[in-house]
């Protein structure tokens, strides 16, 4: 057998044979991709570890074989799926609970594995920028209770930007369940009583309208059918019998009443067309007025149940000039070896957008300029007719370009940076190629609802009541404005506290609105986003797919009128399954060459070379 020039192999080698063998299963196939972790089947996806097996290539991917291990070896789908809650906080917090008792069991007899897993979970936590995080409501609850029972399990202390966020939810927690929190190393090896005991810990941490009904209590679904069914008969006979009772009581007043619907009816068919159309207009005087236009042109029966909290603010409305300018100081200090990357990449876009707009001409008109080149066959022969030529316009002239910025908690850290980061050095390479940009930004201004809910919560909590948050939505440069005034704007994105909930579909639906109403020929928005659209409030009073479904309808509706072009990149998320023309990246650091070439693909002039760039259907279409 040829021997390996790979030196991974080995190391690849020993830990599928060490995965295997942890998580007791000994057909598992392991594989290192660049695509995300997880187990599918019987395959197991690890990260990719590189020929130059990097410190953290090694760390992520020992750290994630043995968590991924413990959760199959310890794990019951079946009983899992019992006792999950309905609600999607009370899922999240039911989750990271469940695969800290997986993580807690595992190390009682491997602590070397758990020890792994600290790295890897240290390395997540500072990715995600839990260290710099100042305040609860900025930290992910879900992601604290995971660290306190793990923590509660195991006795061992947390990375430190992992016990960063849960001392910052820990005074909270111990308050509202903190008797509960103690018994948990009591049922670490019972999955069912843990199950019962993280519904407990869920419902005293305020989720307990999302956990839906208790799976242990028994249903008497045919006792309760048949008691509906006796009432419903009852109320049946009860209306006949007082029925007949009122027509024996007033037998005139039933022949009368009988008289005056026949002369009603003679009199309907003795009126004539016009008399019918003016009786027509008079009734519909009496009508109340129309309803209000809904809020979404996408779909109708999508709902909000207020928009008074909601605001469209630019950037520099939410912190004073000096704290811009501190912010983006903070952001290119931040980024500063990632940005001769980028501009390399944003300078080959800019190369082949001028290479686009060199002259051109079309020759052999019948007017336009004259073609000095084509002259001297007129001298040679005066019979032959004069001939034009016109200059050809640039594809990309009168075009303008909007960028739409998920600004929601999950891009905190490194993905939110780097997008920032790639919007200004695109935005101002654009700009040198006469092509008009626009960059916006989506969130909510509060967690769980903020006043749209409280006056929900004032109101007594009607059913169905659509989108329940205070929606914000952030200009930080407008298509007109010349980006050396609003260049400190991007810092705001490593705000504080900014990044909360994101609605996708009223986001993308906004954005498409103003595209729309500008006056240039050509108009692409291009939407860059980590996850689906979650906001915890609306979707626990809501359909699961409430948020889903509408951004669906949104898509649908720009896609079907094909006023603006859209594509979408999502970061570690399959944004393919909503945009036609999307593409996904594993990570942020691919941020950047993602956007150039997809902008470069949109300005090609070879219709098969966008459809490749773009990875597109319509590739085949064209076939």
């Amino acid at each position: 057998m040829k021997k390996s020039d790979n030196p991974a192999d080995p190391f690849k080698k020993a830990l599928t044979e060490a995965t295997r063998a942890l998580a007791e299963e000994h057909e598992l196939n392991v594989t290192f991709t660049a695509d995300p972790s997880g187990v599918a089947g019987d395959t197991m996806r690890l990260p990719q570890v590189s020929r130059r097996m990097t410190r953290d290539e090694i760390v992520m991917a020992r750290g994630t074989a043995d968590a991924l291990a413990m959760r199959l070896r310890h794990h019951d789908t079946t009983t899992h799926a019992k006792y999950v809650p309905a609600g999607p906080m009370a899922r999240e917090l039911y989750e990271a609970m469940e695969t800290a008792r997986c993580e807690a069991l595992g190390a009682r007899d491997m602590p070397g594995a758990l020890s792994n897993i600290d790295h890897k979970m240290g390395y997540e936590a500072e990715r995600k920028g839990y260290g710099q995080i100042k305040s609860p409501s900025d930290a992910p609850l879900a992601a604290a209770a995971g660290y306190l029972v793990r923590q509660a399990a195991t006795g061992r202390a947390l990375p430190p930007a992992a016990q960063h966020v849960a001392d910052l939810w820990r005074p909270f927690v111990e308050e509202q369940a903190g008797a509960d929190l103690e018994q948990v190393n009591g049922v670490l090896h019972d999955q069912a009583a843990f199950a019962r005991l993280s519904r407990q810990l869920i419902s005293d941490l305020g989720y307990g309208d999302q956990l839906g009904d208790d799976p242990d209590e028994p249903q008497d679904d045919d006792g309760e059918e048949n008691a509906e069914q006796d009432e419903e008969a009852g109320d049946s006979q009860s209306r006949e019998q007082s029925q007949e009772e009122e027509a024996e009581a007033s037998p005139e007043r039933s022949q009368e009443q009988e008289q005056d619907e026949r002369q009603a009816q003679v009199s309907m068919d003795d009126m004539t067309d016009e008399e019918m159309a003016d009786e027509a207009e008079m009734s519909e005087a009496d009508v109340p007025p129309d309803l209000p236009p809904p809020v979404s042109e996408a779909s109708s029966e999508y709902k909000v149940y207020t928009q008074e909290f909601d605001e469209e603010i630019r950037a520099e409305d939410l912190a004073d000039p000096a704290e811009l300018e501190r912010l983006r100081a903070y952001l290119d200090k931040q980024l500063e070896p990632l940005r001769g990357a980028v501009s390399r990449l944003a300078n080959k876009l800019q190369r082949r957008l001028q290479a686009q707009q060199n002259r051109s001409w079309e020759f052999d008109k019948e007017e336009g300029v004259l073609d000095a080149g084509r002259l001297a066959r007129v001298v040679a022969n005066p019979t032959t007719p004069l001939s034009f030529k016109v200059e050809k316009d640039t594809e990309f002239r009168d075009t303008v370009v909007t960028l739409l910025l998920d600004n929601s908690g999950s891009m905190r850290g490194r993905p939110i940076s780097i997008a920032a980061v790639c919007a200004d050095v695109l935005a101002r390479t654009l700009e040198r190629s006469q092509v008009k940009v626009e960059i916006l930004g989506f969130t909510t201004r509060a967690w769980k609802g903020g006043q749209s809910r409280e006056r929900w919560l004032a109101a007594g909590r009607p059913a169905q009541p659509g989108r329940l948050n205070d929606l914000r939505h952030i200009i930080y440069k407008g298509a007109d404005a010349p980006w050396r005034r609003v260049r400190p704007n991007l810092g705001l994105m490593m705000k504080e506290g900014l990044l909360k909930e994101n609605i996708d579909g009223e986001a993308l639906e906004w954005a498409h609105r103003r595209l729309i109403r500008r006056p240039e020929a050509r108009k692409i928005l291009m939407v860059i986003s980590d996850g689906a659209p979650v906001d915890d409030s609306t979707l626990s009073v809501n359909p699961a797919n409430y948020l889903e479904r509408h951004l669906r309808d949104v898509i649908s509706m720009v896609e079907r009128r094909k006023q603006v072009e859209l594509l979408a990149i999502g970061i570690g998320h399959d944004v393919t399954r909503y945009y036609e023309r999307a593409v996904t990246i594993t990570d942020a650091e691919q941020l950047a060459g993602a956007m150039t070439e997809q902008l470069a693909a949109l300005f090609d002039s070879d219709p098969r070379k966008r459809a490749r760039v773009l990875g597109m259907n319509a590739m085949r279409r064209m076939i």
